[in-house]
């Protein structure tokens, strides 16, 4: 055959499969996340948008923390009230709506501190001083970033190529824990957090838990604070290949109680890799009391992720609960995969 014809089908055969990519729908994730960032993003005004927008390779994008601080972006306090219900609309994007709802729920909280703690505070309990971030450009077969943080949260999220995600480091807190007193006592926004792990820990048997159990005493905040990259923890614990049926069932619902604050397509997609490396290998270890109101603390950590949970501080009502990514937390896995398929500056 006539190389000439061959290379030119080739090239016409390349370029059909160039084409019919780009036609294929993008992945409603990326789709929704980028609508919802780019509204938010028309409705503010040139100030406020250098506030909110940063370039997507800015170390800003690795800035973060879940205490009360000084930050960058833009506060849900500086914004209309169109412009804040757009702001949550580009959180709800990224969250599933338990995810949501426990976000939001964290954020009022603030007032319940304001009542406890009184004034004159550096950094006041405000439900308003959290702040929105957008890294590069939103679209929906792009690659960008966006996070939500302010005191215990910090929601981030990155999107490559438009088809792969991160969605960690994921932080959620709750001070207090239970509200004890006031027009909202009894509400636990980390209910399931706390009461999933205590059942697990209370699932075990004597031989069991002799492994389980690293201490008797709880540490007084999770190991890997907010770390900028995390390695897996000293292994400690009782590996799930010990576990029973019930027992194993038990320790996923936990797993998945972190896993599905961010929205059911992408939490499915990370459930997938988690059973993929294999759920034998995941192990759980517990620090301190096991009776509701005793400092305790949890970890559950596989060959690709870690959950670490505390409660121990204002009296054993205080929790943080991070989940973490070990090689795709600020979706850097799926960056330095593209990176290599597709090198850039040549």
């Amino acid at each position: 055959m006539n190389t000439c014809l061959v290379a030119s089908r080739l090239t016409v055969g390349i370029v059909a499969l160039q084409l019919s990519a780009a036609s294929l729908p993008a992945h409603p994730a990326a789709a929704e996340m980028a609508a919802a960032a780019n509204r938010f993003l028309a409705a503010l005004t040139a100030e406020q948008r250098a506030k909110a927008a940063f370039e997507f390779k800015a170390d800003e994008r690795f800035n973060w923390h879940y205490i009360p601080k000084d930050r960058k972006g833009l506060t849900i306090k500086e914004m209309s009230a169109d412009q804040r219900r757009l702001a949550h609309a580009l959180l709800l994007s990224g969250l599933s709506q338990q995810g949501y709802q426990k976000a939001t729920n964290i954020m009022s909280l603030e007032p319940v501190l304001f009542v406890l703690e009184g004034a004159g505070r550096k950094f006041p309990r405000d439900p308003e001083l959290y702040h929105f971030f957008i890294f590069g450009q939103p679209d929906p077969r792009g690659t960008w970033g966006w996070r939500v943080e302010g005191h215990h949260i910090s929601a981030n999220f990155t999107v490559v190529k438009g088809e792969f995600f991160g969605a960690t480091p994921s932080f959620f807190g709750s001070n207090p824990a239970e509200v004890r007193q006031g027009p909202r006592q009894g509400l636990r926004v980390l209910a399931g957090e706390e009461d999933l792990g205590r059942q697990f820990i209370k699932s075990l048997d004597a031989e069991q838990r002799k492994v389980a159990i690293i201490d008797t005493t709880a540490p007084r905040e999770i190991f890997t604070e907010a770390k900028r990259r995390v390695q897996p923890l000293e292994p400690a614990g009782l590996a799930a290949a010990r576990l029973s049926s019930g027992q194993r069932d038990l320790l996923l619902k936990l797993i998945q109680e972190y896993v599905h604050r961010i929205r059911p397509d992408l939490a499915e997609e990370d459930l997938k890799k988690i059973d993929q490396a294999g759920v034998d290998h995941i192990s759980f270890c517990w620090a301190g009391g096991l009776e509701k109101g005793q400092g305790h603390y949890y970890r559950v950590q596989g060959p690709t992720f870690l959950l670490e949970y505390d409660n121990t501080q204002n009296d054993n009502n205080h929790i943080h609960a991070v989940w973490r990514d070990f090689a795709n937390d600020f979706g850097e896995d799926v960056l330095r995969k593209h990176y290599e398929e597709y090198p850039h500056g040549k």
